[in-house]
């Protein structure tokens, strides 16, 4: 039996989600995508073109990005510089393939909260916005939401405010793994760890499903190289 924890899983989920040859974009604050993403090179996708908010593209190592996955470290230990505008450019073109995205708040019909809690003009809370979700998760091919809280509050039937919708394809959360079609979010498999019942418990909205898969487990051989390719165990920071 393989041990692993939350973050390993969710990891080697995200990395194996992507294709060899395919060009993905990660941003701030997205240290377990960024470490998803040199796996993924590193094991079976030698040819993905890994492209970060600084702007380094294919950087040798990800083990120096302590700073919130947008340090120089990244466009210093990379092959060359592609800037942020460019991205956008290349998102619009139709020409990026999956982009990491984040948000607060999910809703059955695919919308994404980054924005407030509670009335627009006097929220709860104010949060972030859109920034580059606005625009990439409406043009990227593929954009994947990790979210490292799954509960009630968070995938929920309808968001209090819609900050961007477009191409979402899957989100990864502790319990599961959700998927985008048909125009509605739909359980795409739950994690070994945990129950149809719980994942249903902690979601704001009635599961869709047409069987109940289980996520394949992180093999030995992902596990091992997280070890070296992330010794710092960035990909644990936001649990």
């Amino acid at each position: 039996m393989v041990n692993y924890r939350i973050s390993d899983l969710m990891t080697c989920t995200i990395a194996d989600m992507l294709k060899d040859g395919e060009t993905v974009f990660h941003g701030v604050s997205s240290q377990m995508p960024m470490v998803a993403m040199h796996l993924a090179r590193k094991l079976h996708a030698p040819n993905l073109v890994h492209l970060n908010i600084p702007g380094g593209v294919n950087p040798s190592s990800v083990k120096q990005s302590s700073y919130s996955s947008a340090g120089s470290d990244l466009v210093e230990a990379g092959e060359s510089y592609f800037p942020l505008d460019q991205i956008f450019d290349l998102s619009m073109r139709g020409k990026l393939d999956v982009a990491f995205l984040g948000g607060i708040q999910f809703d059955i019909n695919g919308n994404v909260n980054a924005s407030v809690i509670g009335d627009y003009h006097k929220p709860k809370v104010r949060l972030p916005g859109g920034a580059g979700s606005a625009v990439l998760i409406p043009t990227a091919k593929k954009a994947i939401i990790w979210r490292t809280k799954h509960d009630p509050r968070t995938f929920v039937e309808q968001v209090e405010f819609v900050t961007t919708r477009g191409n979402l394809w899957k989100i990864v959360t502790p319990l599961c793994v959700f998927v985008f079609k048909n125009g509605k979010l739909q359980l795409d498999s739950i994690h070994p760890h945990t129950t149809l019942e719980e994942v249903q418990k902690q979601t704001g909205f009635e599961l869709i499903y047409d069987e109940v898969r289980y996520t394949k487990e992180p093999t030995a051989k992902q596990l091992q190289m997280l070890k070296q390719i992330d010794p710092y165990d960035y990909r644990s920071v936001e649990f």
